[in-house]
Order: C-alpha cells, then sequence, then structure tokens
C-alpha cells in the first residue's frame, strides 16, 4: 500500500523531487509522474497551509494544496498485472 503524502514531507520538498499520483495512470498502467516546479510556500499564521508548484508532461502544471496531499506520493505504487 503507497502512503499519502504527508505534511511535513511536503514542507520538505524540493525543486526537481519527482512524486507519483495515486489515481492517474498512464496508458501502460504506471502512476502519472509529477516533478516539483518551484519553492514551496508556507504561511506564518496558518502553519497548516501550503502551496507547492507541480508539474506533469509538456503542459500540466498545477499546485498541490494541503487539501490535495493525499492524492500524491513519494513512491511509486506497483503495476498492476494485466492477464
Amino acid at each position: 500500500m503507497v502512503r499519502c503524502l504527508s505534511l511535513s514531507q511536503a514542507k520538505k520538498l524540493k525543486h526537481g523531487t519527482v512524486l507519483y499520483h495515486r489515481v492517474n495512470k498512464n496508458a501502460d498502467g504506471t502512476a502519472q509522474r509529477w516533478r516539483v516546479n518551484g519553492k514551496v510556500k508556507t504561511w506564518k499564521r496558518d502553519s497548516k497551509r501550503i502551496q507547492v508548484p507541480v508539474k506533469h508532461g509538456l503542459y500540466g502544471h498545477d499546485y498541490i494544496t494541503e487539501n490535495s496531499l493525499c492524492v500524491l506520493s513519494l513512491t511509486e505504487p506497483k503495476k498492476k498485472k494485466v492477464r
């Protein structure tokens, strides 16, 4: 079982770190790879708030927030066997 990305792990992410999407899959059944594309943004007043810029492919850009941490993980899930 692949674990969700925790808030403390997300705060330690660096530019270029590869994350694996737990829901979206590629055509061959492997997990989509998302790369951290910038600096992690945190807030002083609310320590639970976070914003991480990520990139997928050529044109896919998005932000990870504290609400969407469980969609990504640091470890690659195993590929399901196709019969």
